[in-house]
């Protein structure tokens, strides 16, 4: 018996001997290939994949276990940046965007836009193919010297619109309601519990912010293809843009060809032969390659740029949530750091808690009292996402950023009318009088409502008090705009919710401006920390469960998942946006 023991003990101890050495040897190898030289051969296209660019920062990452630190260079502002060496790099002749996916939102969108102009000053091309060109597709490629679409592509051109579902005679009719409390007439976040239809308020703020965003497409637009705005604007009416003949006719795009032609086009464009095939680096790689190789540590001046992207939620946070955790170490950390002489706080968030909210707001606040503090804001600078911007020392924001929705609510399931109609009862036993004041399965008691009602005014009011402080304006005049409204970018200046427009990179010249420097490298922030798990999916050896949903559902349904996830997470009084905007 002690023989066969011993002997499977032996089988164990080898198999795991052998698992880790196998695991050992494919982490050293992963650490082996990414720190290997990009090479950019002469001659070089540069492939602009948006496919993995999703946020403007990528994260830094601490696998504690493996004492390895990983930084990728796939976010947005590292393709920027990428783009902006490659103005100069005598190798890069050129910009190939081929069938391009993206997922950044319009003001990401527009900030890549811009950069893609940019490199147009060096001289060098920018050329572009799709066989389907979606309407923020369209935006970002028309920047480019030619466009070409397929024989049988289509480019949509139409304008923008919004949806929004309503529950309230669902609710009447299943007795699954949501019992709401709010704090402003725009804050439609609750408005489907309530009504069938919109509001006249939501409707007005809805409709602006859509011709604000649409106004400052077509504008960039308009002056890259040299077409009045009137114009692109009776094409998108009439959709005469549907056809690649029509958007050829009305010139939208230059060219219409097979793929084969676009990629001879460009041998010609850079005299390669047609029976060769051109050079081409894809952005990721390039963008490392420009991360690795040209960053200058002689300069001792820093900025730190302190990345908030994501709901705002409790907790630690990750590269897609704003926590406490990681931002409570990230501006302690720069505000202790004697190198930094000012923080840039980029921010694309729509809100959420708005406790951490305001422990954010904090942070910032002590922040401010040792170096100053400039605020980038990105899509959306929302709710929370505004009021963690408030008290900063300048606020930019693009034309096309959507923040104010300055207001709150909280929502309460009730389930009692359901549950009574299908027979089941619930009776409870309490010690105090309001020891059990609300319960799913009971009607809303008017004293706890009352209670909540008063919680969710003292953080308006806070709120309002915040916003007055950071932006020397008095509270009547903040809650005059206020009342969960939405605002762009653009009108968000006229009412003094924002300083200037501008992007990260107009922040970072502010920041150095109020900090007296000239010359400054940046830091980015905040650090992640990632599980072994985590390490095994990332070497294909397990799937993620994020990975094996979406593979089963699909992208559009897992995100649809995330937002019900997200809700039910949903803690406290919330300062958050009523929507996400998304634009195709």
């Amino acid at each position: 018996m002690n023989f066969l023991k011993n002997v499977l003990a032996t089988i164990v101890g080898l198999f795991l001997f052998f698992m880790i050495c196998f695991f050992a040897l494919l982490f050293i190898s992963a650490i082996a290939g990414s720190s290997d030289e990009v090479k950019v051969k002469e001659n070089s296209v540069i492939e602009l994949d948006l496919a993995k660019v999703q946020f403007d920062y990528a994260g830094k990452t601490n696998y504690k276990e493996f004492n390895y630190f990983a930084n990728p260079h796939n976010g947005l502002f590292d393709i920027i940046k990428a783009l902006k060496y490659a103005k100069t790099d005598n190798n890069v002749k050129g910009i190939s965007i081929l069938n391009n996916n993206t997922s950044l939102g319009i003001a990401q969108t527009k900030a890549l836009r811009n950069a893609l102009e940019d490199f147009k000053k060096s001289g060098k091309f920018v050329y572009s193919y799709s066989n389907i060109y979606t309407q923020k597709s369209y935006y970002l490629n028309s920047v480019a010297n030619k466009l070409y679409i397929n024989p049988v592509g289509q480019l949509d051109f139409k304008g923008f619109s919004a949806e929004y579902m309503f529950f309230k005679d669902f609710q009447e009719k299943t007795g699954l309601k949501m019992e709401v409390i709010r704090h402003g007439k725009y804050k439609s976040a609750v408005e489907p519990f309530l009504e069938n239809k919109m509001s006249d308020a939501n409707k007005i703020q809805t409709s602006e912010l859509l011709h604000a965003i649409w106004n400052a497409v077509v504008t960039d637009i308009s002056k890259s293809r040299k077409i009045p705005v009137e114009t692109l604007n009776n094409i998108a009416n009439n959709l005469n843009g549907r056809t690649p003949q029509l958007a050829l006719q009305n010139h939208l795009i230059d060219k219409i060809a097979y793929e084969d032609v676009y990629h001879n086009d460009i041998k010609k464009l850079i005299k390669v032969a047609e029976d060769k095939d051109y050079e081409t680096i894809k952005i990721e790689e390039y963008s490392k390659s420009v991360a690795t190789q040209n960053t200058d540590l002689s300069t001792k001046d820093k900025i730190a740029i302190v990345y908030a992207q994501g709901e705002i939620m409790g907790g630690e946070g990750d590269v897609n949530v704003i926590g406490e955790g990681a931002m409570h170490k990230a501006l302690k950390e720069a505000r202790e750091d004697k190198n930094v002489k000012a923080i840039v706080l980029r921010v694309d968030s729509p809100g959420g808690s708005a406790l951490t909210s305001e422990l954010i707001w904090r942070e910032i606040e002590l922040t401010k009292k040792i170096k100053p503090v400039v605020v980038s804001m990105g899509n959306y600078a929302a709710s929370g996402g505004y009021y963690i911007s408030c008290n900063a020392n300048t606020i930019f924001a693009e034309s096309t950023t959507i923040t104010g929705s300055i207001g709150v609510f909280g929502m309460l399931p009730n389930f009692s009318e359901a549950t009574s109609r299908i027979g089941i009862h619930v009776d409870q036993v309490k010690t105090h009088n309001n020891a059990s004041s609300y319960s799913p399965f009971k009607p809303l008691d008017d004293n706890f409502k009352q209670f909540t009602t008063e919680g969710i005014e003292n953080v308006y009011q806070t709120f309002l008090t915040r916003v007055a402080a950071g932006r020397k304006m008095t509270v009547e005049q903040v809650d005059a705009i206020a009342q969960g409204r939405v605002w762009s970018g653009e009108e968000a200046i006229k009412i003094g919710l924002v300083d200037k427009i501008g992007g990260l990179q107009d922040a970072l010249q502010e920041a150095a401006k109020l900090a007296k420097i000239k010359a400054y490298r940046t830091v980015d922030y905040p650090e992640y920390e990632k599980s072994f798990e985590d390490v095994l999916a990332a070497f294909g050896l397990a799937q993620s469960k994020e990975n094996l949903i979406k593979q089963e559902i699909g992208e559009d349904n897992y995100f649809i998942l995330q937002k019900i996830k997200q809700l039910s997470m949903q803690k406290g009084v919330q300062a958050r946006m009523e929507y996400q905007l998304i634009i195709n």
